[in-house]
């Protein structure tokens, strides 16, 4: 199959979607705040992961007015585990707007939803066609691979062009049930037309369309090819507990790498124990046992940290850092996965 032939698909693949779609809660309803909330979260998470937070998030904060008047560090401690705070943030931030530029009223079109921070052509596509079914595409990486197999492309599907391309292509055959029938395409992406392993060609409605199946390209298909090189870094984190069963927090720079969220306290590098006596004594702190906790591996978008971590108790409390008592940790402050690990 050709692009210029791709309308073809429109109507099976709208048919299937409507008959075959999974009963997901953003689903219940077409309120762009649902379905804005759930894209988000939905980035670089699965979908499984997903429900729970997203259930727990509506819970704490069913409005948008109700977003944009929460506290930072509350949002973050809801958002805790999903990673990519700044979305958090973000969320906020295009919240605010809503309720000072908008008067609450959720932006319907893909051009105000463009300026909203946080939201880009994916997530603006997908709210602006979902819940007011204007004809944009909304292309992220599900759609890319169903459109490289159905059409036998091996163009980089990493690449920005690519996706423009892609999304030109899908603009020019947008059918008029657009929410639907980009819908179907992610559907399709995450259910049958699957990114590890075999895709499931069997259950695929539009299987006699596709390239890849007929040329048993699917294990080739989409092309992936990473142009930037990922960076290492090696870490000790140290898990400090005084007396008192208080664990050491400290909190990290407004900027860079996980800008302003709370850490175990660490250090660049592997140390030795002595070298851990030795940076306890810098902080002030004197170690009463050091038990090695394991290694661990964190993967951010260009660099992994490669960690060893260690369970200190130390004889008293020092100023240096901010003491969190074992509900605080659990209710308050908003730890990373990179550090959660070590708990």
């Amino acid at each position: 199959m050709q692009q210029k032939d791709l309308a073809i698909i429109a109507s099976p693949l709208i048919k299937w979607y409507r008959q075959n779609k999974r009963p997901l809660p953003w689903r219940q309803d077409r309120e762009p705040y649902h379905v804005w909330i759930s894209e988000i979260m939905l980035q670089q998470t699965r979908i499984e992961a997903v429900i729970g937070y997203y259930s727990r998030f509506m819970q704490a904060l069913p409005t948008v007015q109700t977003l944009s008047e929460i506290p930072e560090e509350q949002l973050l401690k809801l958002w805790e585990g999903l990673g990519y705070y700044s979305r958090a943030r973000n969320l906020k931030k295009a919240a605010e707007m809503i309720m000072t530029e908008y008067g609450g009223a959720f932006p319907d079109t893909y051009e105000k939803l463009r300026r909203l921070p946080g939201i880009g052509d994916y997530t603006a596509g997908a709210i602006a066609s979902i819940c007011f079914n204007e004809p944009v595409p909304a292309v992220d990486g599900n759609v890319l691979r169903v459109l490289s197999r159905l059409t036998g492309s091996r163009k980089n599907v990493l690449l920005p062009e690519t996706k423009k391309e892609a999304t030109a292509v899908l603009t020019r055959m947008m059918p008029p049930e657009a929410g639907d029938f980009n819908e179907g395409l992610m559907e399709l992406g995450e259910t049958r037309c699957l990114p590890n392993g075999a895709p499931l060609c069997s259950d695929c409605p539009l299987q006699e369309y596709c390239t890849a199946y007929r040329k048993n390209l699917t294990e080739e298909l989409p092309v992936r090819i990473k142009t930037v090189k990922r960076k290492k870094e090696e870490k000790t984190v140290l898990l400090l507990r005084a007396p008192d069963g208080a664990t050491a927090l400290e909190k990290r720079e407004n900027k860079g790498l996980l800008a302003g969220l709370y850490q175990l306290p660490n250090v660049n590098g592997y140390l030795t124990d002595e070298e851990i006596i030795e940076q306890l004594a810098e902080w002030g702190l004197a170690a009463k046992s050091i038990t090695p906790l394991g290694d661990a591996k964190h993967v951010f978008t260009h660099i992994d940290w490669m960690v060893k971590g260690y369970e200190i108790t130390v004889s008293e409390k020092s100023d240096r850092f901010l003491w969190a008592t074992p509900q605080e940790l659990a209710q308050q402050y908003a730890l990373p996965t990179a550090f959660q690990k070590f708990l």
